[in-house]
């Protein structure tokens, strides 16, 4: 599909309606199938496949599990998530860390709540809160790679912060880097009262991980809840009620 095919379009996903896994340990909710979870109409979004918010109790975690041909982003809004795979990275993923990995030919790894550290003789027992996010490389067959960025300073300057891209007009200030030439991830900070331009974007995902934002000509959105903007032509947020934290998806492309 060209871009000049697209008919200029909102759409306003709510996050009670989202898909839900309740297993114990685990509280997720799923913007686009997954899993179990099958609605041939809502697979994917642009080239966004996965949109996964995650809250893990302490001392669990996913187990050591396969990925192949994808990038995955990984964005904690609390707590800590420890990441190891079988290309040898391991670390702490915390609030304000932006880290990518690359699936490619295949790689094994897994994220598990940091809690059950010890530190200074104490247990942390909190939950981790984090956002996952799946985007299709383009060209597939890559060799896994891992890369994070501490851009707390950036995302405390204020304004948009381009978290992770393969797109050109990017390169110069990204964060990290994926492997799709036609998407990039950026986060904002907004204070009460604080706006900001979307991107103007074939495909613009919009996700509100905390507070709510008023979307011009469309409305509030609260936490969780999500916009699907066709023909993005560079409307506004604006946070209301308190400060809001944002994550948006700019894509030239889509899947198919």
């Amino acid at each position: 599909m060209t871009t000049s095919m697209l008919t200029p379009s909102v759409d306003l996903r709510r996050a009670a309606d989202r898909f839900s896994t309740r297993i114990g340990w685990l509280d997720s909710s799923h913007s686009f199938s997954f899993g179990h979870h099958r609605d041939p109409a809502n697979t994917h979004f642009g080239l966004l496949l996965v949109n996964n918010d995650d809250v893990v109790a302490p001392g669990t975690g996913f187990e050591t599990h396969p990925h192949q041909d994808m990038e995955i982003v990984t964005w904690v809004l609390d707590g800590g998530l420890v990441h190891q795979d079988s290309e040898g990275h391991s670390g702490v993923i915390h609030p304000g860390l932006a880290q990518r990995m690359s699936a490619g030919t295949g790689i094994l790894h897994s994220e598990k709540n940091d809690s059950w550290r010890l530190t200074g003789g104490d247990t942390h027992t909190d939950p981790v809160h984090f956002i996952q996010m799946w985007v299709v490389p383009d060209t597939a067959r890559i060799a896994p790679g891992y890369e994070q960025l501490d851009i707390t300073d950036e995302l405390e300057s204020g304004g948009w912060v381009t978290v992770a891209s393969g797109m050109d007009k990017h390169a110069d200030h990204r964060a990290i880097r994926i492997q799709n030439r036609y998407a990039g991830l950026l986060a904002n900070r907004l204070p009460d009262g604080g706006s900001a331009q979307l991107p103007e974007a074939p495909f613009v995902h919009l996700f509100v991980a905390r507070g709510s934002v008023e979307l011009e000509g469309a409305g509030v959105l609260a936490t969780g809840d999500a916009a699907r903007i066709t023909a993005s032509d560079g409307r506004r947020i604006t946070a209301v009620g308190g400060p809001a934290e944002v994550l948006v998806w700019e894509m030239h492309a889509t899947v198919g």
